[in-house]
């Protein structure tokens, strides 16, 4: 029988839209499983045949649990604002929201194509104000929030002004920006103006001067994972490090429990690693230098006090304020031009370049507080305003970089650490020798001397040991428009949040998308962004009078923002009061698989387990964490195509005669080779580009052969497929089973279109199982044990590969059973049925026709999964190779039930062995119960 995938695809892609198939209901007494894919951002190229491999491996998993019973939340939705579309709506003035709302049509539709069984009635958008609505009430509740370190958790900003109403900061054990040191009485009696600057330097979201990443062609502030080798990711601009006053989110506050929180997380070890090294603990202490001739101090901190005699010299950071208090006159020109050459590198490519030595001598002198020795103060790149202290005490003989700088500098290298190898010519970092050099530390190990040290550091009162974490508070406002309105506005230059009342707080139109003249983010072009106090709406900005109406916040929120929560809106999109149900929440829980890529390990993956312990720290969600097992899928790479082209001409050289030219390697676009050959269409190639129809082609047996190469799947390298296109020719079932026999989920793997004949091949064996020529014939009779046992190992191996995520080696089992079934030309219904059910997670459209085929009037989706019977599985017969002296002889053929004494009788007394025998006994009888019998004469 013909199989038709066009016709049954559009068929029950229109039931399951119809019927609402995979609406998930709240009210049920099933067990939950929640099943998610990372946000995706709906850009205007539309899906590649990569995007989908995780989205298929969620949906295999999703329909999985739906045939054990379980209630399976699988929603979808899309992370809409963000910097692409802001850029194109810069070049052609299309609002961002048109260019969204196109690309998400054309994403949505690609993926209905492909059959997801996502709830599509619980989609969200970040950029729908009802979403952001929601976002922006998060950010309120951050900034009425600070963290108390005596509880371990944030709390109402209330809990803190009562705090200082009672007892000013005493016994105050609390996150800060600065160590703040006054009374009860001293409280009560200041302004509001100056309350409110105290609360900031402990609020959950706060407004401070911070150091960003400044990119003047974008206008916008970036985060460290949007800049590489000092350029924005998107577009190549320049970055430069700039102070700006910032709003930024304490993430620091959760430092530990964030790092503690990956204990109890099913997680790819790498990603682990990856955020504890972001978190970046370390213990030590923290150490005052005096500055010769200077009140100020140098405030360090060191992981290895026990090393301070070895301190000859300190750096600091080129931003660190106490750069321009204590730079001599003779020294400014120098350290001036140092700092603007460093605001040109991002704090990453600081971190990163290990090799670079360089950096500016300050003119002063710190004085080491125990051996009572001057230290020049240097600034340097590879020492960080937002680590520590944006200082350093270098010890060059125990530290590499410290003695790279020395070398350079020609600065004293003093051991410190006891070992045989010459510290003026190479550093020696270790922690299992003994102090040297070091006064009252000498013979000391490591752990001994660190702790003596910061007992006499504290004892001399210039310090105290201390934890530190690498981990910055993460910046919250971005200089661009297309992003979530900060819900604040300024009154005698304090910011005040909006009351909730007045939420969303939406986007204002605006002429243009680019910074005002003035320098200000695109909302200053905005002609209706001001609030109205008193009337407590967004009212025309020329009205701003500074005593009823009010200017707004002109930045956004980042890209991370909406993402960081939409985990939860799933639970409860259209709640108009409150932005999850308690208890939604509660039955819902934490996100059960999530599958998404390994990039956003330092950004997304920790900024949303950072709001979701703030929301549970504030009572409105009861879990710890948003996501108790990840998967991060591997990418399938394309593969791309390359034509030579001869220097200095227009001529192109087939890939075998290139060898004698000299050329030049240039992509073309795959959909210019003929069918799936490597061969190029030269005349679609001519007509591909205006530089290329004057083309000339040297052939090789009459044909233009390309070269290929396995590259990222990418536009820019041509080597695209769409999956509309794989659909069409192969259908939705096809590429699914496809992508999953590729290989392991979590490894890359190159894409071959080719390869789809396999598994389309076995699509049309699978549904003609189901036929007699071109008549459906399923038969009620009972099936045989070689029937059910072909099922039943099915079974066995698909539940198992499924729960460990094996999916390609479940598509191996499929065409193995499905040859079997076919040779011994079974079309028994108690074999079909449940076949059709365990191959349509993988293959959801064919198993839908062929179930309704099967008689059945409902889809086959809550079909329970079929139970193993191990009993099918256990072998009725054993046939056992007899081998004398080494040698096999002949097969015989004995009951699986028979004991080892049993099989020896039967053998012995067997015709053809005792032919063999010819009347004499055996030396030695070798049973191996159910592989084989070894006898010796």
């Amino acid at each position: 029988m013909f199989y038709d995938h066009q016709q049954i695809e559009k068929k029950w892609q229109k039931y399951w839209e119809e019927n609402q198939t995979y609406k998930t209901s709240n009210n049920t007494d099933k067990p939950k499983f929640y099943v998610l894919d990372m946000f995706p951002y709906p850009s205007g190229a539309g899906l590649h045949v990569g995007h989908p491999l995780g989205y298929i491996a969620s949906d295999i998993y999703a329909r999985y649990k739906r045939h054990q019973g379980f209630n399976v939340l699988h929603p979808v939705g899309y992370d809409s604002f963000g910097l692409p579309a802001e850029q194109y709506a810069i070049q052609t003035g299309q609002h961002p929201a048109i260019t969204t709302e196109q690309n998400i049509n054309r994403y949505e539709e690609q993926l209905r194509k492909i059959g997801f069984s996502f709830d599509w009635s619980r989609e969200v958008r970040t950029s729908d104000a009802s979403y952001y609505k929601w976002t922006q009430w998060i950010f309120i509740q951050l900034y009425h929030s600070w963290y108390n370190k005596n509880t371990d958790k944030a709390e109402s900003i209330d809990s803190l002004i009562h705090h200082f109403e009672e007892k000013g900061t005493e016994g105050l054990n609390a996150n800060q920006n600065d160590e703040l040191n006054f009374t009860a009485e001293e409280w009560k009696n200041a302004s509001e103006i100056d309350k409110e600057d105290i609360l900031l330097n402990y609020r959950l979201a706060y407004r401070a001067e911070t150091t960003v990443n400044w990119c003047p062609a974008l206008g916008t502030v970036l985060a460290n994972d949007e800049v590489k080798d000092g350029k924005s990711e998107r577009g190549g601009f320049p970055v430069f490090q700039k102070k700006m006053m910032q709003w930024s989110m304490r993430i620091s506050a959760y430092s530990e429990r964030l790092l503690q929180g990956l204990n109890t997380l099913d997680w790819p070890q790498p990603l682990k690693d990856s955020q504890e090294y972001w978190i970046g603990k370390s213990q030590g202490a923290q150490v005052q230098f005096k500055v010769e001739g200077h009140d100020e101090t140098v405030e360090v901190f060191t992981t290895r006090p026990d090393t301070i005699f070895g301190a000859t010299f300190m750096v600091l950071a080129p931003e660190n304020p106490l750069v321009e208090t204590i730079t001599t006159d003779a020294q400014k020109v120098k350290v001036d031009t140092y700092i603007e050459e460093t605001s040109k590198k991002t704090e990453r490519d600081r971190m990163s370049d290990v090799k670079n030595v360089s950096g500016a001598f300050t003119g002063s002198y710190a004085i080491n507080p125990f051996s009572n020795e001057k230290m020049p103060i240097y600034i340097s790149d590879y020492v960080l305003m937002g680590y520590g202290t944006g200082a350093v005490m270098a010890v060059p003989a125990h530290d590499e970089r410290d003695h790279r700088f020395a070398k350079k500098f020609n600065l004293e290298i003093k051991k410190v650490v006891e070992t045989e190898e010459d510290v003026q010519e190479k550093s020696f970092d270790s922690k299992d020798s003994v102090c040297v050099n070091s006064d009252f530390l000498n013979g000391l190990h490591y752990n001994e001397a660190k702790a003596k040290m910061i007992s006499e550091i504290e004892t001399k009162g210039i310090g105290h040991g201390t934890t530190n974490y690498r981990q910055r508070d993460a910046i919250f406002s971005r200089q661009r428009y297309w992003g979530e309105p900060v819900p604040i506005y300024y009154k005698d230059g304090m910011p005040y949040t909006l009351p909730t009342s007045a939420l969303p707080l939406e986007l204002p139109e605006v002429e243009k998308y680019l910074p005002t003249e003035d320098g200000d983010p695109p909302l200053g072009n905005a002609k209706e962004f001001a609030w109205d106090e008193a009337n407590q709406k967004v009212v025309a900005t020329d009205l701003i009078d500074d005593k009823t109406i009010f200017p707004l916040e002109l930045s956004t929120m980042p890209g991370w923002a909406g993402s960081s929560w939409y985990f939860l809106r799933y639970m409860d999109p259209n709640d108009e009061e409150t932005f999850v149900k308690k208890e939604l929440a509660d039955y819902w829980g934490q996100v059960d698989l999530y599958i998404g890529g390994s990039e956003h390990a330092t950004g997304h993956l920790l900024y949303s387990r950072f709001w979701n312990m703030f929301l549970k720290d504030r009572g409105y969600i009861s879990h710890d964490e948003p996501f108790q097992k990840l998967i991060n899928q591997g990418m399938i790479l394309g593969m791309s195509a390359f034509v030579y082209r001869i220097d200095g001409t227009n001529q192109y050289v087939s890939k075998n005669l290139a060898k004698d030219y000299q050329t030049q390697q240039i992509h073309v676009d795959v959909s210019l080779l003929k069918g799936t050959s490597d061969e190029l269409d030269t005349e679609a190639f001519k007509a591909w580009r205006p530089d290329y129809a004057d083309a000339e082609f040297i052939l090789e047996d009459g044909k233009y052969i390309t070269d290929r190469e396995v590259e990222k799947m990418s536009k820019s390298k041509y080597n695209v497929v769409n999956p509309d296109d794989i659909c069409e020719e192969y259908g939705a079932d096809g590429l699914r089973l496809y992508e999953m026999f590729l290989g392991p989920l979590e490894q890359s793997k190159p894409w071959n279109t080719q390869g789809l004949s396999g598994v389309y091949g076995f699509l049309k064996k699978f549904w003609n199982l189901y036929f007699n020529g071109d008549v459906f014939e399923v038969s009620d009779e009972e099936p045989t044990k070689a029937e059910f046992k072909v099922l039943h190992t099915l079974i066995k191996k698909v539940v198992y590969d499924i729960e460990n995520f094996s999916f390609n080696t479940s598509v191996s089992s499929f065409m193995i059973a499905v040859n079997e079934l076919q040779k011994i030309k079974c079309n028994k219904r108690n074999i079909l049925e449940p076949l059709a059910v365990i191959i349509s997670p993988y293959a959801p459209h064919i198993c839908e026709e062929l179930w309704s085929l099967l008689g059945h009037g409902t889809s086959i989706e809550f079909e329970r999964f079929p139970a193993l019977n191990e009993d099918y599985l256990v072998e009725d017969e054993i046939e056992y190779p007899v081998s004398v002296n080494g040698k096999m002889k002949f097969k015989i053929s004995l009951s699986a039930q028979l004991s080892a004494k049993e099989v020896e009788d039967l053998v012995i007394s067997n015709e053809k062995m005792q032919q063999i025998l010819e009347g004499k006994t055996p030396k030695k009888i070798i049973v191996v119960p159910h592989r084989i019998v070894n006898i010796v004469i």
